[in-house]
């Protein structure tokens, strides 16, 4: 999708790309200063609202919401901020929450700030609240709502049904207390990501530089339990977009049901999946937040190339680490890369990152990775070092110099099955190289966690390096 506006743009690889992020900027709000970022300068004004988990500063560092704000940055100017007590902005204690006015107060000035007389709010997951208060408080400033998983009211009563129970809420909370920016909530709140690692560890992150474990609570069990603005739903006099996810238990779709039933010509679209914010078909959302606020569907352009993808993994590194000690176990390490690097030049192959103890790399042929692989795989033996690798050819998105799509998952999770120097490989592969003299032994069929289907795994045997 084209870019608009001012943002520092370079050509990398035939694709643009933004390499610079927004200043942040702050506003006085009372006794507090909120942080707010600008993206784009497209003939809408987007106020987004993320809501707890924010931090305007990070939110480039999450592949999954760069491409967001790229991509309905194309079409709007997008104004992103943190409510006080998130991110960027001021800190707030847990026995002082403001009330959702006084978020929604945060909200206006930040508009005011940037210089916009009428907005649309896109609020998402706890912020939803906030917005639907503003909007029907400033009409004249607010042109249309969308509200992305969120609610109106999280606990249940007898003429809400759909609520969650009191203990419910209540676990929810304590949860949150004791896994706030760990995997174990990132993998219940965006189970998406769970075959990619960077994204897990970014959201994860995301989470921390946003509030600290206490606060993150304390703000949860406010919002969870006292939060209900049913009554002004009807005042809801806008065109209304409500997004919502069909497989949450975190934010079930009767939720987002519940709001469109009862907003005046709201319209209610089920996205797939159960991510709170979509770790993948990010394009999906943008398309349908465009096609609402222009009356036409954005083409969402994906750079793809077909690409063989290798992955390596240092067999039981972690008990080598703990028998070596750090200095050995470093020097090591530093030899295994160099090493590596070394025979991914000499097979021209590209270093796509790294795992800390293995690599992931691409290549414009098949036959060439597996050459690479037994290459790398010798060169690493004489270290006294044996890896698990896996390659997968297949379809691939180009994310800057990074790589994702499911081909990359493929490749990580064959390297997970291949046994110690073994270089395992799809059927695909072993396809494509018919007739290089690479010979190999069939594993049989396997599922591979997350993969639909069953997979047939190939061992290569004899490769021609």
């Amino acid at each position: 999708m084209p870019l608009a506006g001012d943002w520092p743009l370079i050509a990398r690889n035939g694709r643009i790309d933004v390499v610079e992020r927004p200043q942040t900027q702050y506003v006085e709000v009372g006794d507090a200063e909120v942080g707010y970022q600008v993206y784009g300068a497209g003939p809408i004004d987007l106020l987004w609202c993320f809501g707890l988990g924010s931090n305007v500063d990070h939110q480039m560092d999450i592949v999954p919401v760069a491409d967001f704000l790229r991509g309905v940055g194309s079409f709007s100017r997008l104004i992103v901020f943190d409510r006080r007590g998130t991110g960027v902005s001021d800190a707030i204690s847990s026995g002082s929450i403001p009330t959702w006015e006084e978020w929604a107060e945060d909200m206006g000035t930040v508009l005011d700030a940037v210089g916009s007389t009428q907005a649309a709010i896109l609020a998402s997951l706890d912020a939803g609240p906030m917005a639907i208060l503003y909007a029907v408080s400033h009409p004249d400033r607010v042109k249309a709502l969308i509200l992305h998983n969120t609610a109106a009211r999280y606990l249940a009563a007898d003429d809400y049904p759909v609520g969650a129970t009191a203990e419910v809420i209540d676990s929810l909370v304590q949860l949150t207390r004791s896994t706030w920016g760990t995997a174990a909530l990132i993998d219940l709140a965006f189970p998406g990501a769970a075959g990619d690692p960077q994204v897990r560890e970014a959201l994860a992150r995301s989470q921390r530089v946003s509030a600290t474990p206490r606060a993150a609570a304390a703000q949860y069990a406010f919002m969870l339990h006292e939060m209900d603005v049913r009554a002004v739903l009807p005042l809801v006099r806008i065109p209304t977009l409500v997004l919502h996810v069909r497989e949450s238990p975190m934010v079930p779709i009767e939720y987002g049901q519940y709001l469109a039933e009862h907003i005046d010509g709201a319209k209610l679209v089920e996205l797939p999946g159960a991510d709170m914010f979509p770790t993948s078909e990010v394009h999906t959302m943008v398309e349908e937040i465009g096609e609402f606020l222009t009356g036409s569907r954005p083409v969402t352009e994906v750079d793809r190339v077909l690409a063989s993808v290798l992955f390596t993994d240092i067999v039981d590194s972690t008990q080598r680490a703990a028998s070596l000690g750090d200095q050995r176990w470093r020097s090591l390490l530093d030899r295994h890369d160099a090493v590596t690097r070394d025979q991914l030049r000499r097979f021209h192959g590209r270093e796509v990152n790294t795992t800390g103890d293995g690599f992931i790399a691409s290549f414009d042929g098949p036959a060439r990775a597996i050459r690479c692989a037994r290459a790398i795989s010798d060169a690493v033996t004489a270290l006294g070092i044996d890896l698990h690798i896996g390659l997968h050819t297949g379809e691939c998105e180009v994310r800057g110099d990074d790589l994702g799509g499911l081909a990359v998952h493929i490749a990580a999770r064959l390297g997970k099955l291949a046994s110690p120097g073994e270089v395992l490989v799809s059927s695909t592969v072993k396809d494509l190289v018919v007739g290089s003299g690479i010979k190999f032994a069939d594993r049989g069929q396997h599922q591979l966690k997350g993969v639909p289907g069953l997979w047939r795994l190939f061992a290569v045997t004899a490769p021609s390096i």
